[in-house]
């Protein structure tokens, strides 16, 4: 019975889409990685692993590594899956390059065809048992959405002269942007559209700025989403169109170290303004490069998550609330 109520919610979410128009993309807002999710989404102005192609594509120009990112949620009981993959490599001139594929899946949702109720009326349906619903489906079908996305980065390194006597402030600028494809399937019915997103970052440091030796690095991210208004075209006879809304990100994040313990503790905070302004908290605490615990906070719910590194590999777990319940997400970060 749950899985039916399960089924039913999804698919009715799917048909609003289909039908409302302007919510296309809502499955893209569940965000890639884990890292992420588990400081709440507030990851605009960090950036800085294979995720970033979805949280801030200019964040990708940091890594100077090839690095591969595998991430899988379990979403509404295990009736869905959601997975995400990417891969990033550095390129001469403080260039990197990316390419990140997301999927959403839902198997064995139940239909009700109800062919056989055609052409009767409402005296039959009350009185012959045959024409009465048996709640048994007449089968099932299969729900997946895909994002393929293909990202570009540069980073550019400036010294600001700020006017005063021997004083320069480095800034680091990082400017890049994917080209998206969407792919949405629903029963029988296919709907594709294309889209490009834009991120620009800034990262300075704040011991040369305050001059103490002891502060850490401020960065400040920006992410716009779908900004040539996507459209995904469904192959019905209307070739009926629905809009992903234009999203924009905006976030700063603090990396103060820790000499005393061998860590970096991270403070982020995002906010986006689709659907109104939702606003996003993240902690990290990082020990010696090799494990790390989270936190985070978004919506009224709240986000937990731990990072260990073995033999090289970045394992990484999120423990997400959402009115929907508590979603797990495991992932790995490789660089080579």
């Amino acid at each position: 019975m749950k899985k039916i109520v399960y089924c039913t919610l999804i698919i009715s979410i799917a048909v609003f889409h289909l039908y409302a128009g302007r919510y296309a993309g809502d499955f893209m807002m569940i965000g890639s990685g884990v890292r992420a999710l588990g400081m709440g989404g507030a990851f605009a102005a960090i950036a800085d692993d294979g995720s970033s192609i979805y949280w801030n594509s200019a964040g990708i120009a940091q890594i100077r590594q090839s690095e591969l990112t595998a991430m899988h949620a379990f979403l509404y009981n295990g009736l869905a899956s959601y997975d995400n993959i990417s891969f990033c490599q550095p390129l001469p001139n403080e260039v990197t390059i990316g390419f990140n594929v997301t999927r959403l899946t839902v198997d064995e949702i139940p239909y009700f065809d109800e062919q056989y109720l055609l052409g009767t009326n409402v005296d039959q349906r009350i009185n012959n048992s045959y024409y009465q619903l048996s709640g048994v489906p007449d089968g099932n079908f299969r729900s997946v959405d895909d994002l393929y996305q293909f990202a570009f980065a540069k980073h550019i390194q400036y010294m600001a002269n700020m006017g005063w006597l021997f004083f320069e402030v480095p800034l680091d600028f990082y400017v890049g942007g994917n080209v998206k494809y969407i792919k949405r399937q629903i029963k029988d019915n296919l709907g594709a559209g294309t889209g490009i997103d834009f991120g620009f970052k800034v990262k300075t440091d704040l011991a040369t700025i305050f001059d103490l030796d002891y502060l850490g690095d401020i960065s400040l991210g920006m992410n716009f989403q779908d900004i040539s208004s996507t459209d995904i075209t469904w192959d019905t006879s209307s070739e009926h169109k629905d809009e992903v809304l234009f999203n924009s990100k905006i976030g700063v994040a603090v990396e103060q170290p820790i000499k005393s313990i061998k860590s970096i503790l991270t403070l982020a905070y995002d906010v986006d303004y689709i659907y109104g302004t939702s606003n996003h908290l993240g902690v990290d605490l990082n020990y010696n490069d090799t494990a790390s615990i989270r936190m985070g906070y978004y919506d009224n719910n709240a986000t937990c998550g731990a990072s260990i590194k073995i033999y090289g590999i970045n394992v990484d777990y999120a423990l997400i609330n959402n009115p929907v319940g508590l979603t797990n997400r495991i992932g790995m970060r490789l660089k080579f």
